[in-house]
């Protein structure tokens, strides 16, 4: 595919950026100057949608096999390990090599465990047809390879955003990330409950395979991208390196800490199959409306995303959305309480049976925090792209990684022990007011962080 038009492969885009608009609606030019981030945006948009419908898809079918949410909340607790090693390697490989092909490689792996869990749920299914269900390992071991290679992706594709785009357009570029991860996240779980009730699992997991492979037009349609500066091979001395720079970039160490703090308190998604078959009705359905509800709270945002580019006090606004972030949380624990107690009567796995009240109320919950999150998100990321060199973009995208895929594993066995040992509201009702309490001592009291300006970005 020819690459002509593209800028240069070789140095990061000096294009003069225009001004911002003064408009509240998203701004698009990220997508009109540079034809390989629009490709980019748009494969990985339809592949994304594959990725959470699958997502939704294997806590439904372990839910099945298991009726336990401790055993949901394993799937990415047996990966968390995995997806760290994987977040820390794939950012020295990105750094290393050229970015493309480490694209490329990481996708061809995420297909191939896609497929995988075709064969399994079908195994699954015709083994339940005689009364008895498959050994549920086996999905933790495909969904660990799954998680793997997407984390080496998404530690190397971020990092290509500069590469493409001038450095005045990657907060825009991180917020058009909004909207297609608001589609994402809205049509993926969303088809997934329809799907699931429609054609049953395996079906669903071959849906994946399909959109899968429309995230590789956007790879293969890259400039080939090789370091712009020797870099130290894979390895301790690599991996040495980038935390040495870490240890130094105090801004970028607090984002990455308050997104830790919000993940690991803040994911009540793990707790959606219970709260579908017991507490607010309608089973896969709901689940698929309450998973797909917080997504739209991300897409509006990046719809509304116009004043990203006039805002410079990044720290101050990751600081205050997060806050926002924690109270929905807790809103959404407290939706919780009132169900269990009983006030609003029974509720049953059918739809028709679907306490449609207390699903609104959820939903608005969830809505609020996709939009806060994805506030965060955009000037997180932009805050790391932009005042990290391009040597050690591919590493600091990998402990990224390592946050915003690590962090929500833990917040699933946060969220599964606790729903175990407790009760269902009892996790996000107490984690939302930890995030509000946490994350407010950090912004008062890291002084660089609160005052970050972009316009002199620090690390």
């Amino acid at each position: 595919m020819s690459t002509e038009a593209e800028p240069e492969a070789s140095a990061e885009p000096s294009e003069s950026p225009r001004p911002a608009r003064k408009s509240h609606f998203v701004d698009l030019s990220p997508l009109k100057i540079s034809p390989a981030f629009a490709r980019l945006w748009i494969g990985s948009g339809i592949s994304g949608i594959g990725a959470q419908l699958t997502i939704v898809a294997v806590g439904l079918q372990i839910y099945d096999m298991t009726e336990s949410t401790l055993a949901v909340a394993l799937v990415g607790g047996i990966a968390l390990l995995p997806m760290i090693v994987a977040g820390l390697w794939g950012g020295m490989l990105a750094d290393a090599f050229d970015r493309r092909k480490v694209l490329i490689l990481s996708s061809l792996v995420g297909w191939v465990s896609t497929l995988s869990l075709v064969v399994l749920s079908a195994v699954d299914a015709g083994l339940a047809a005689d009364g008895v269900r498959a050994p549920v390992w086996p999905f933790y071991i495909v969904t660990t390879v799954n998680s793997i290679a997407s984390t080496i992706r998404g530690a190397t594709h971020m990092s290509v955003y500069p590469r493409i785009l001038p450095a005045a357009y990657v907060s825009r570029a991180s917020a058009l990330g909004g909207i297609s991860g608001g589609i994402q996240l809205t049509a993926g779980p969303a088809l997934a409950g329809v799907l699931v009730a429609l054609i049953g699992l395996p079906l669903t997991f071959a849906v994946d395979v399909v959109l899968f492979t429309f995230g590789f037009l956007g790879i293969l349609g890259l400039p080939k991208m090789p370091p712009l500066s020797h870099t130290a091979r894979p390895g301790l001395e690599s991996l040495r390196d980038g935390f040495a720079f870490l240890k130094n970039a105090p801004n970028i160490r607090a984002g990455f800490l308050i997104d830790v703090i919000a993940m690991s308190f803040g994911r009540p998604f793990v707790l959606l199959p219970a709260v579908g078959a017991a507490v607010i009705g309608g089973g896969p359905v709901t689940v698929g409306v309450l998973t797909a509800a917080a997504a739209v709270g991300t897409f509006l945002t990046g719809l509304f995303s116009g004043p990203v580019g006039r805002i410079h006090r990044y720290g101050v606004a990751i600081g205050r959305s997060v806050i926002v972030y924690g109270a929905c949380v807790a809103a959404f624990g407290l939706v919780l309480l009132v169900m269990q107690s009983g006030a609003f009567g029974p509720v049953g796995p059918s739809w028709g049976q679907v306490n449609v009240v207390a699903l609104v109320l959820a939903a608005i919950a969830l809505a609020g925090t996709g939009a806060s999150d994805e506030v965060s998100a955009i000037f997180r990321s932009t805050m790391l792209l932009t005042a990290a060199p391009d040597e050690m973009r591919g590493r600091l995208q990998g402990v990224f990684m390592v946050v915003v895929t690590g962090g929500p594993r833990i917040g699933d066995l946060y969220a599964g022990i606790l729903a175990s040992i407790a009760t269902l509201w009892f996790p996000p009702l107490l984690g939302g007011l930890v995030i509000m309490v946490a994350v407010g001592v950090i912004l008062r009291v890291l002084t660089s962080f609160r005052e970050y300006d972009a316009r002199d970005p620090r690390p």
